[in-house]
């Protein structure tokens, strides 16, 4: 069992650079010694909403994890992520939504999609194999980075059940869920992150990975091993580990044990939060029990119920019966800049706290050039709606609907 662990609380951009750095000095020894290392970046992209909402890593934290890496001077970083396979078969874009393929450019390191590597075959259960983006093996150093969120099939999502997003497509994604904890392992004894660094500033309760609410928990958690820190995320949450079916899946085959717990147990974590239960609708819960959940994975891996699932209508249907947690919406945003209504701004500081690449905000929104990625988070966050869309807001207006008066309220 490895000990080295570490958590902090943070919020703001500034902080989250500075808090993040200093503990990472515990872990200089295991970076690699050449800087020409293949660093790979796993965050958690599950949907297109941003990470305000408590779907996705946040932008700040990945930034400021690329940013302390070029300072160390490491050349070869990629953020590397096979996105929610929802979005991959409607070929619509998370990576580009979310604008991490702006803020990589930003920094001048690369972007893949996991989803259309080159797959390395592993074993899953009952002889199944699975392809594994080769990316993931190729790598010299990685770190899986992580949302703290609730899970209605998993319980919680932390370290293990990130390294899902290794998988190449749809095709391999959703071979998972024949043996969900147990191929989750599976993933997790071949593919070995050196580092994981988990996001929970904005964590998510309730019906995830994407239906649920955000939760403003302003930690991150850092350490090398995920199933020390999945157990410390479960009791972060006043989650009962025997509830993660990863844990448990651990605790059967033997990788957690006593002394996992007795750490835990005995770690001064501080506050703590009672996450709400990710709770599905009763159509959801009845086929995703245990019992039922193969038969409906047989029905599900149909080409007839695919194409229903491409549908509209059919669409609809699933997510109003809470059996698909997306709305995958195929119009486009069209930002063409953000504005700033000065009448209404009180120079509260909370668009320069939320901003990835630390812009002077709001002041830089009036220069032309002022390097904007996009994101959105200065517009989401701002108390007054002094800051302004230019354009049109295309699936957007989904995340507003949904959470534009909840996000404003906890930023």
């Amino acid at each position: 069992m490895d000990k080295r662990f570490s958590v902090f609380r943070c919020g703001g951009i500034n902080e989250i650079k500075k808090k993040l750095s200093e503990n990472l000095e515990k872990y200089s020894d295991i970076l690699p010694a050449d800087k020409d290392a293949f660093i790979l970046l796993k965050p958690n992209l599950n949907s297109n909403m941003n990470a305000l909402t408590g779907n996705i890593t946040d932008l700040r934290l990945l930034a400021a994890m690329i940013e302390i890496l070029i300072g160390k001077g490491y050349k070869n970083i990629t953020i590397g992520e096979g996105t929610n396979s929802g979005y991959y078969r409607n070929n619509i874009s998370v990576i580009s939504r979310i604008k991490v393929d702006r803020l990589a450019e930003y920094f001048g390191i690369n972007m893949i999609d996991l989803n259309y590597s080159e797959p390395v075959y592993i074993d899953f259960e009952k002889g199944v194999k699975a392809g594994v983006a080769k990316e993931c093996f190729e790598a010299d150093f990685i770190i899986n980075m992580p949302k703290l969120k609730t899970h209605f099939e998993a319980g919680i999502s932390v370290c293990l059940k990130n390294l899902m997003g290794c998988l190449v497509g749809q095709e391999n994604k959703k071979k998972t869920h024949q043996s969900l904890a147990a191929n989750i392992l599976n993933i997790n004894q071949v593919v070995k992150p050196h580092l994981h660094i988990v996001d929970a500033v904005i964590s998510m309760e309730g019906l995830g990975p994407t239906r649920g609410m955000p939760l403003k928990t302003g930690m991150i958690f850092v350490g090398t091993d995920p199933y020390l820190i999945d157990l410390m995320c479960a009791r972060f949450a006043s989650f009962d580990y025997r509830k993660v079916i990863t844990l448990v899946e651990a605790e059967k085959r033997g990788i957690i044990n006593s002394r996992y717990h007795n750490f835990v147990n005995n770690f001064q974590l501080g506050d703590t939060f009672r996450f709400k239960p990710p709770k599905p609708g009763p159509l959801a819960g009845f086929i995703h029990s245990p019992k039922r959940q193969k038969y409906f994975l047989a029905i599900r891996n149909t080409p007839l119920f695919n194409y229903i699932c491409s549908t509209r209508i059919g669409g609809k249907l699933l997510y109003m019966t809470g059996l698909r947690q997306d709305v995958f919406i195929n119009d486009e945003a069209e930002c063409k800049g953000l504005s700033l209504n000065t009448e209404r701004c009180s120079h509260c500081g909370k668009c320069a706290d939320y901003c990835p690449i630390g812009l002077n905000l709001p002041d830089d929104l009036t220069l032309v050039n002022n390097r904007c990625i996009q994101c959105l988070y200065c517009f989401c966050v701002c108390p007054e709606h002094a800051i302004e869309f230019n354009g049109k807001l295309g699936f957007v207006e989904e995340q507003l609907r949904q959470y534009d008066d909840i996000i404003r309220r906890i930023a």
